[in-house]
């Protein structure tokens, strides 16, 4: 065969690769990471041929992170090369990756950026990455969380936290970015965050300065499943965490990023995968080439998948499913609407860099329908602010807790943050005081109705000053009681003080009308509230897009009140139109009601959503 025939044959077989392929989505891009173990074999073409249709033949690949370095294994010049070539020439963005782990199985034996081996090592591995690649990313592990001799050397007196933060500053100035930029000044160099966040500055994520010194960042929004899973965390995080990471580097937030660990059933892998799309992601990565490949066998069919669910395990392929499989049916059903989104809003929640308390709080208020929306600094413009104990962390969160009263606003403070800010200044706005005490509850109170719930909560006993202020939501036991919510009027505003019980989850435990009743006076300034119980999740839209999610393993009866003048809300997908049904607010017992609201009343199957139009 000459060198023109050789040509022609290899342009007719790309025109074959390209036509067998699936299409593209239209509205996000879909990337697969192939860890430096299985970038060691992808010399033996077959082996990744094989590999490799397994995966492309259940979903659409727009790119392929390369990994070069992870556990001590470096992988050489010709098989990333060789790694390179097979996807492009399947049409397939490339980048690379690095994991700075020395053993994964050591519970994630991270590099000592103190000590001059792993330093000389990481700058190696950066400088090799570059070499081959215009853009790499770091997977979640570039922390630290040795304690040999050399760090304590360093460390001096600072606590762990001091050292490690200002430690991994110096290491992605010095070994990874500089470097890497010197050998291909082109290089962009992002950095992947893991999914816990509130724990990070312990170990050297530094918040306040990565988004803004890497080139970009990217999102861990892995959650797995929250009862086998070791890390525990709501599902809801795999949305709150992209939104939260957009918000420290707005515009820069690559993707988030999912893998299929600790699942027990098919829809939640499926869940993680829509809920980080439907945060506005622009990519998402699977974690990765070869256990997405892995096979889904009837142990992943759960229970409840003989309902009519968002996922659909019967529709996967009868033969071959995997993974993929489950990603490809995810992904086809989320393209469909997703452009049809807005820009997600939510309760604004401040947290400070570097901030600790009630870790992951924000998570299990979005698993009782609160819209949540973390930013990094204090959101003066809002109409209301939720503030959990990591606000303490400000040392002027007082001060402007009341400045934005006195501004008009509403100020939430949980009982956590009460706790901690006892005998700071909080009692020159209301004389509320955490007790130290705890009650077991069962009964609660919304305006005059008694509540009864089956399970115990332990609450904290919160006690304020009769007619100083007043509880809104109240919780009972015996002949005592206590605030569920409580107002404390303050100049022209008001600060809420939102009880949470010592168990997170509980929170989803509370009655359905003692949600609803908090849902309502704690985001009076959203469009949409949500009336269901616990575990129902709301995410709203700057457009008059919302979506409504049931993270129960049972169907459930749920509604959004609006305000009057939308007069029906409609399924994006179905195209169903549901009619309002106007609600009466009882202004005094003398006077005859007043409409409120609107009413749209829906069902939701398990592990599954709707999304909706306002009409």
């Amino acid at each position: 065969m000459n060198l023109t025939a050789f040509r022609l044959f290899k342009f007719l077989m790309s025109l074959l690769t390209l036509a067998v392929s699936l299409p593209a989505y239209e509205n996000f891009k879909v990337a697969v990471y192939c860890r430096a173990q299985e970038v060691n074999r992808m010399g033996d073409t077959a082996w990744l041929e094989a590999r490799w249709k397994e995966v492309s033949s259940q979903m659409h690949v727009d790119k392929v992170y390369i990994e070069t370095h992870r556990d001590e294994l470096l992988v050489d010049d010709a098989t990333i090369e060789a790694a390179k070539k097979f996807f492009l020439d399947h049409g397939v963005q490339v980048a690379g990756g690095i994991t700075f782990t020395v053993s994964e199985p050591n519970r994630f034996e991270t590099f000592s950026y103190s000590n001059p081996q792993h330093r000389a090592n990481a700058k190696k591995i950066a400088e090799r990455t570059a070499k081959h690649f215009d853009e790499f990313i770091l997977d979640d592990f570039f922390f630290t969380s040795t304690k040999s001799p050399f760090d304590l050397a360093a460390k001096g007196t600072r606590s762990w936290t001091e050292y490690r933060l200002a430690i991994m500053v110096e290491a992605a100035r010095d070994l990874i970015i500089g470097p890497a930029k010197a050998v291909n000044p082109k290089v962009k160099v992002v950095i992947k965050y893991p999914n816990w966040y509130d724990h990070f500055q312990a170990l050297g994520f530094n918040l306040a300065d990565g988004p803004n010194r890497f080139d970009g960042i990217y999102t861990g929004t892995e959650t797995r499943d929250s009862v086998v899973s070791a890390q525990h965390l709501a599902p809801y995080l795999g949305y709150n965490i992209i939104r939260y990471f957009e918000n420290l580097a707005p515009g820069r937030n690559g993707g988030g990023w999912v893998d299929p660990y600790a699942s027990r059933y098919g829809d939640r892998y499926a869940e993680q995968l829509w809920l980080t799309l439907m945060a506005k992601a622009r990519e998402i990565t699977l974690f990765n080439f070869v256990d997405i490949a892995q096979p889904v066998t009837a142990a992943h069919r759960a229970p409840w998948q003989s309902q009519e669910t968002s996922f659909r395990f019967d529709q996967l392929p009868a033969t071959g499913a995997n993974f993929a499989s489950i990603a490809g049916q995810t992904f086809t059903a989320v393209d469909k609407f997703v452009a049809q989104l807005g820009k997600p809003i939510g309760l604004k929640s401040y947290k400070p860099f570097h901030s600790v308390g009630e870790a992951f709080l924000q998570n299990h208020l979005g698993m009782i329908g609160l819209p949540m929306d973390i930013v990094p600094e204090f959101p003066t413009k809002e109409p209301v602010v939720l503030l959990t104990a990591q606000a303490a962390t400000d040392p002027a969160i007082v001060d402007k807790i009341e400045a934005h009263l006195r501004a008009g606003n509403k100020v939430i403070i949980t009982s956590g943050l009460l706790r901690e800010l006892q005998g700071n200044g909080i009692e020159r706005i209301a004389e509320i005081e955490h007790t130290g005490r705890v009650a077991s509850v069962k009964d609660f109170t919304v305006g005059w109705r008694l509540i009864h719930s089956e399970k115990a909560i332990i609450i904290p006993q919160i006690t304020y000053r009769t007619n100083d202020s007043w509880e809104l939501v109240s919780a009972v036991a015996g002949d005592n009681g206590w605030p569920l919510l409580h107002d404390a009027d303050y100049v022209g505003g008001h600060l809420y003080v939102l009880t949470i019980p010592d168990n997170f989850s509980d929170l989803a435990e509370l009655p359905a009308d003692v949600l609803n009743a908090i849902r309502a006076l704690m985001t009076p300034h959203l469009p949409v509230h949500l009336e269901a119980p616990g575990k129902v999740s709301l995410f709203i839209y700057d457009n008059g897009t919302f979506i409504v999610e049931n993270f129960r393993d049972e169907p459930v009866g749920a509604a959004v009140t609006v305000a009057l003048d939308r007069m029906a809300i409609e399924d994006v997908l179905t195209k169903e139109v549901i009619k309002g049904e106007v609600r009466n607010r009882v202004q005094r017992w003398d006077r005859p009601p007043v409409p409120e609201k609107n009413a749209m009343a829906f069902k939701l199957a398990p592990h599954s959503y709707r999304v909706f139009r306002l009409k």
